[in-house]
Parts: C-alpha cells; structure tokens; sequence
C-alpha cells in the first residue's frame, strides 16, 4: 500500500477508535469535546473529510428524527412560533449590523457576524462569504467564534433550563432561537428531552430558511446574477419523513432503532465538527470580531430567554 494511502487509514484510524464508546454514552456533548480535545492535541484535522461526514451525518439524524414526529404537530410548532423567529432573525440582524458599526469592526466581518448569529451560524456564514467577497482570514474568525459559542451552549443550555425549571417547550424554543448552528441546536434540545428535540428541530429548520432570503438580498446588492439559491434537500426530506412517520404507525422496535441511528448520527457530526478545530483557526480569533459576536450573542442569548420565560 502506498505511503499516502498508509497515512489516509492512520487517520481514519482515530474517527473510528472513540466513536462506539461515543455512541455508546450518547452525547453529543462529549462527542465534540472528544473530538475538539484530539485535534487540539495533535493540531490537525483528525478525520480527512470530517466537513463533509459531519454534514451527512447530521442531515441523516434529522432526517430520521422526522419519522417519530407528528406532521400536524410540526404544523403547528411553526404556525405558533413563526412570529417569534422572524422577529428574531430581522432584530438580531439589525442590532448586529448597528452593533459592527458602532464597535468599527470590518464591514464584511460583521455582516458575517451577524447574518451567522441570526439565522444558521456556519451554513450562513460559508454561504454567505462568496457573495459579499469575504476575506479567508475573515470567514475563519466568524465560523471559529460561531463553533466557541456553540459548544458553550451545548454544555450551559441543559444546565440553565433544568434550573429555572423550563418545560420542554420553553427550552426547545430558547434553542432553536438562541444558539448558532443546528447541530448543536438539536444536540442540545435533545439532551434536555425528545419533546424539546422536536420543537427546537422545526423550529430551527424554519430559522434556516430564511437564509434564501439573505442570500438573494445580498446577491442584488453585489450585482451577482448568478448565484443559485434553494431550499436545502434534507429540509424537504425531514417533512416528508414527518409525514411518512404520520401516516404510518410504525412497530416500536422500529422506532427504538431509529431512535439510535438519529442519536449515533447526531454523536458523529458533533464529534467531526469537534475535529475541525485545531490552535491554527483558534489562534484567528481575536480582535474586534472577536468583541462583536461575543457582546450580540450575550444580548441575544438571555433575551431570548426572558422572552421564553415570561411569554410561553
């Protein structure tokens, strides 16, 4: 076998090493701290491909998530909440682009920043960073600081929710508006409890539309007529799998094994999420990007809570 290929399976070597005792334990909390821990260590991604699985992993674990949902329950999630989200999105928008100017930050640097923390953190970011012409050294930042703040809530969330005693609803709601990227959103909702994992998870999808949007929006106004905008595939999927998970009453043992795939598929994509971050990309994090996304989350995290709080 050739060196390279040598090289390849030693690396592959260190996805599959840790992962059944991940899997075993169930949480996707360790499985990015495992992850983070080993790429840190060595200062290298870990896993070859591990943007790519993390992704597939993930989109499957939602995908099956929606076999065990009721697709008029989901209906109805998003009627009640629809609101709320756009209410998020559009202020949380604002108050970061106000809060860029204010702290003088780059102003590529902060439609990152802001356009990542209101709707879908890293796919908003990576999608959004072409359009508008975005420095490497720039998107590296906001998608580091987005990852940081996400495996901050992942470990603070379930704490804060057991302790002011939120219902399944409450804390699925505070997820899907509060924290980044879905991985964490779902990871984090379902650690707290299954009902929570289902609120957060149609809520989240809904938050992530609203990326086309922003998408078209920022095309017109960088005179790009080519840019090619839709709805992501595994959304559409996860509502048809709701629907097949309706209309089908599907034998427990079935359910039981779904169950499992979703929650090893979620340990997975948190684990090579985890990966991905070595002390080269956390050496970018610095400066006043650094103050910006950290100060808009602050505001937007508890205020989305008290609105939980007092309003659900």
């Amino acid at each position: 076998m050739p060196q390279r290929q040598y090289s390849l399976a030693a690396q592959f070597g260190f996805l599959f090493v840790p992962l059944p005792l991940l899997i075993f334990l169930g949480n996707p909390a360790i499985g990015l701290l495992v992850g983070s821990a080993l790429s840190l260590s060595f200062n290298r991604k870990i896993i070859p491909i591990s943007g790519q699985l993390g992704k597939l992993a993930l989109q499957t674990a939602i995908i099956l998530l929606g076999l065990k949902l009721d697709a008029e329950r989901l209906i109805q999630i998003s009627a009640d909440y629809s609101l709320l989200v756009t209410a998020y999105v559009l202020i949380t928008l604002a108050v970061g682009l106000l809060m860029g100017k204010m702290l003088n930050n780059n102003p590529v640097s902060s439609q990152l920043i802001s356009s990542g923390t209101a709707i879908c953190g890293g796919t908003t970011i990576a999608s959004l960073a072409p359009i508008i012409n975005a420095r490497p050294e720039l998107t590296a930042v906001a998608l580091t600081l987005v990852f940081l703040l996400n495996a901050v809530a992942l470990f603070i969330y379930p704490h804060i929710g057991h302790y002011l005693s939120l219902s399944q609803e409450q804390f699925g709601v505070w997820c899907a508006l509060s924290i980044h990227d879905t991985s964490s959103v779902v990871a984090t909702a379902l650690i707290y409890g299954e009902e929570s994992g289902a609120v957060a998870t149609t809520l989240k999808l809904g938050r992530t539309l609203w990326l086309i949007p922003l998408l078209i929006v920022a095309s017109v106004l960088q005179n790009r007529s080519n840019t090619r905008v839709q709805i992501p595939l595994f959304v559409i999927l996860f509502v048809i799998s709701s629907m097949i998970g309706s209309l089908i009453d599907f034998p427990v043992w079935f359910i039981d094994i779904v169950s499992f795939a979703s929650k090893a598929l979620l340990v997975l994509a948190l684990y090579c999420i985890g990966s991905d971050i070595t002390r080269n990309t956390l050496s970018e994090l610095k400066g006043r990007a650094l103050i910006h996304g950290l100060l808009l989350w602050i505001i937007a995290a508890p205020t989305t809570l008290a609105v939980v709080v007092f309003l659900i």
